[in-house]
């Protein structure tokens, strides 16, 4: 089992930037993906970022330019840096690590909250 533990989410305003961050318990560097993703109330669970074994990315067409993903092995760490951050962009940011191997399974935190005021 992984167990993973956001943290990092607030309340910003337009145009600011926050860094969210999810450590797991387990060793990420089995995870195939791993990912940031948010739900605004009312909306579904949408994929925000992600990081794939073979270090490449995605992300939604709404946030690219401005939130980056990264991550650490060595701290099993995995890191969403939001920059010029709009309103839109408020909701609660879950991270999630997919794995094929060892605890086979997709995991997920318990969520953070950000805000961004207008």
């Amino acid at each position: 089992q992984v167990q993973l533990v956001e943290s990092g989410g607030g309340l910003v305003k337009a145009g600011g930037s926050l860094t969210l961050s999810c450590s797991a318990s387990g060793a990420l560097i089995g995870a195939k993906t791993m990912g940031w993703y948010r739900q605004a109330p009312g909306k579904q669970r949408e994929l925000v970022a992600e990081i794939l074994n073979d270090d490449s990315t995605n992300y939604a067409d709404s946030v690219k330019g401005r939130f980056s993903i990264s991550r650490l092995f060595a701290k099993n760490t995995l890191w969403l840096h939001m920059y010029s951050l709009k309103p839109e962009d408020t909701g609660a940011y879950y991270c999630s690590a997919q794995y094929t191997v060892g605890p086979i399974g997709t995991y997920w935190g318990q969520g953070t909250q950000v805000t961004v005021s207008s």
